[in-house]
């Protein structure tokens, strides 16, 4: 009996070291700066959530959270270089839709989405929005697609692999058209170009839109939602413009490297979760049409697998193609 008392509380004494050895060094994380890389231009809606969150994280921890912007190859640069990095949460990567649909869409990209990642949380979700300039004979989907049957059109997106691109895709597919894409290294760069008239059409992140919707320099042609969104109530969506079942969000979500002590990812999780619920924080990213989340790692693990079934399908059905 003395033998069986002294082995269990052994183990109750291994178990509460345990216990408190993990509760130290997820109290002690961070104790240097962290780095967010962003695989999109300054400017963007995920350089804007990117840098919403790090102000917070920043104030919460006393040390800099510092945004990366590494854009191009359509999100993969960034994420090849966050599949690097350590394995100890002081890099994180802010990725968008594109980061589950670029496997299907490219023949490499250096990284794993599942493999090579530890999901912290969804952070928020967004509609996207069919713009055009106002200089496009067109004024609804319907007159896109009938502008599109006569005559080339290009439609300009945040990039290769993003819900731009694959909404742009879904649909030419719905509407028996072939509208060419034109590739950009973010949403600010092709609203650039848009409010200039370089390209006519474009299917873009609604934050950026929104001023220009607004102030007429640009024009709302559909939104990618089931509903129309209260920022832009008189926009219809795809979907009652003739094309029913069209639906495509965007997502906006934070990872670490795979490895990633479950500490650290759950004060990771905790803190970003805390900053979003922030009514300040809450109400810049609702104002400019974002929908402020912070599942758990485990929720957001199971939504990017899902996404990515969703968006090989399209990948296939669409034949779109990147080399």
């Amino acid at each position: 009996m003395k033998f069986k008392f002294s082995t269990i509380s052994a183990a109750a004494i291994a178990l509460m070291a345990g216990s408190a050895g993990a509760a130290a060094a997820q109290a002690a994380f961070p104790e240097k700066p962290v780095r967010m890389i962003v695989s999109f231009a300054a400017g963007g809606p995920n350089d804007f959530i990117a840098r919403v969150i790090s102000q917070k994280l920043t104030e919460y921890w006393g040390l800099p959270v510092i945004v990366d912007n590494r854009p191009g190859a359509g999100g993969n640069i960034g994420s090849e270089l966050a599949a690097k990095a350590p394995a100890d949460g002081y890099t994180l990567t802010l990725v968008s839709t594109a980061f589950v649909v670029n496997p299907s869409l490219y023949k490499k990209t250096g990284y794993d989405p599942f493999r090579d990642f530890a999901p912290v949380t969804l952070a928020a979700v967004s509609p996207l929005i069919f713009v055009a300039h106002p200089s496009l004979p067109a004024k609804n989907m319907r007159e896109v697609a009938q502008l599109a049957k006569k005559s080339p059109l290009n439609y300009a997106s945040p990039g290769a692999g993003t819900t731009g691109h694959l909404g742009g895709e879904l649909f030419n597919v719905m509407a028996g058209v072939k509208i060419q894409h034109i590739p950009y290294k973010g949403a600010a760069p092709a609203t650039t170009d848009l409010l200039a008239g370089q390209v006519k059409f474009g299917l873009t992140a609604l934050p950026p839109a929104v001023p220009h919707v607004k102030s007429g320099r640009l024009t709302g042609l559909a939104v990618t939602t089931a509903k129309r969104v209260s920022i832009l109530p008189d926009v219809p969506t795809v979907s009652e413009s003739g094309y029913p079942g069209y639906q495509v969000d965007n997502m906006y979500g934070i990872l670490a490297a795979y490895g990633t002590p479950d500490t650290v990812i759950g004060k990771l999780h905790a803190d970003i979760a805390r900053a979003l619920r922030e009514p300040a924080v809450k109400g810049r990213l609702v104002e400019q049409g974002y929908e402020p989340l912070g599942i758990s790692p485990e929720e957001f693990g199971r939504y990017l697998k899902s996404e990515s079934i969703k968006w090989a399908k399209v990948v296939k059905e669409s034949g779109a193609r990147v080399d």
